[in-house]
């Protein structure tokens, strides 16, 4: 629920505390409330919705037929739920259907099957309890393998961010990242078209700062983000966790808190609001940034067409990590050349994908079987099953 909602209400509640009949409406992307009644309802007794599927607010499907999922739980009764189907162009509602329940429930199961037209749609599904509060939740789709061709050719970008540190308060210097970072940006920006940010010798603030920017930005449906570190790393074994060291990171910090911890960068980057991103860390024990070191699984392979394979990957949402190695220190690389793993990406982004144009995370995977030290593939938070990360050459 949006924080402003709150905020109106505490204005309302201020204005009159006697007023016996209310009336309110308020509309934001995600949610609609309408209710009238004895005075206003307190935020935990409005009903609630939870998609399941589509999971994603904006997704999209070849199929026509799609499966609908959801939950609704409310504290009073649930007197209605509608399920509207409309153009998200117009915004017209194009056919409603009222979900069969229960005399006395407060809470509601959806799990049905519907046929959707071709072309962008919104699905709505609204939910009122017994004191006349109505709250209702969106979902917006692509229907139709033409209409979702042109949006993943049109209505897409790449971005990167790119974090570099090779000068540091209380660590040893490198000599690598700096350039490592403007040679792949420059891979990123020539071949592919990547919108590229370089930060260079970040303080823990300063990365903190630009990933919350990163939290704060709007993403289209289709954009893929990468999110890449380039620095040292460190692990402590006491608190079983692994690090990225910023520019000012103390060097015998035994709380850790002048260091960036993996889990929070986990959680951070996954709530960053696009549906496709892809961390890689060239950074000592980057790997320990899944929990279970060693758990990585292969992607699946497709035998179908370009433009179908895409179809498949962008809509699933992507929550890939590619570390340089696992519980380890990695090499930094002789003055004046790349690090072992950025040598590798390099030339895997030089390829341009082959003859279809497109590098899958797989292709990546096997460019890297060689090195020494074994680059990490996996993924983390909310990733789904056969979701991918890939780079369209232009």
């Amino acid at each position: 629920m949006k924080p402003y909602f709150f905020l109106i209400i505490a204005s309302l509640l201020l204005v009159s505390s006697s007023i016996k009949a209310q009336n309110l409406s308020d509309k934001s992307n995600s949610l609609h409330l309408n209710f009238t009644g004895e005075g206003l309802p307190t935020s935990h007794s409005l009903p609630t919705i939870k998609w399941i599927n589509p999971g994603m607010e904006y997704s999209s499907s070849v199929e026509a037929k799609i499966s609908i999922q959801a939950a609704i739980s409310s504290s009073k009764v649930i007197k209605k739920v509608t399920l509207n189907i409309g153009d998200d162009q117009s915004g017209e509602v194009l056919s409603s259907k009222l979900i069969k329940i229960e005399p006395h429930q407060k809470e509601v199961i959806i799990n049905q099957s519907i046929w959707l037209p071709n072309g962008a749609v919104f699905l709505e599904l609204e939910a009122a309890d017994n004191h006349g509060a109505t709250v209702s939740a969106q979902r917006k789709m692509t229907i139709g393998e033409g209409a979702l061709k042109n949006m993943i050719s049109m209505n897409r970008k790449d971005y990167a961010l790119i974090f570099a540190t090779d000068r540091y308060d209380h660590w040893s210097d490198l000599v690598n990242p700096i350039d490592d970072a403007h040679a792949m940006a420059k891979m990123l920006q020539e071949n592919y078209q990547f919108e590229v940010e370089i930060v260079e010798n970040a303080s823990v603030e300063e990365v903190w700062s630009v990933l919350r920017s990163y939290n704060e930005r709007n993403f289209n449906p289709q954009d893929q983000l990468l999110v890449f570190f380039a620095g040292h790393g460190h692990y402590d074994e006491s608190f079983g966790e692994g690090y990225v060291v910023a520019s000012n990171s103390l060097k015998n910090d035994v709380a850790k808190t002048t260091y960036i911890s993996h889990n929070r960068l986990r959680g951070v980057i996954d709530n960053i609001p696009n549906e496709h991103i892809l961390l890689a860390m060239d950074v000592c024990f980057g790997g320990t940034l899944d929990p279970v070191l060693a758990r990585s699984r292969g992607l699946q392979s497709y035998t179908v067409s370009v433009s179908d394979m895409l179809i498949r990957k962008f809509d699933k949402r992507t929550r890939k990590y590619l570390t340089s190695g696992g519980k380890e220190y990695v090499s930094d690389g002789i003055p004046g050349s790349h690090s072992p793993f950025m040598s590798k990406l390099l030339y895997a982004l030089s390829t341009n994908g082959g003859e279809d144009r497109v590098l899958t995370m797989s292709e990546i995977k096997s460019s890297m079987e060689n090195l020494s030290q074994v680059p990490r593939f996996g993924s983390f938070g909310t990733d789904e099953t056969l979701s991918d990360f890939v780079f369209i050459a232009k």
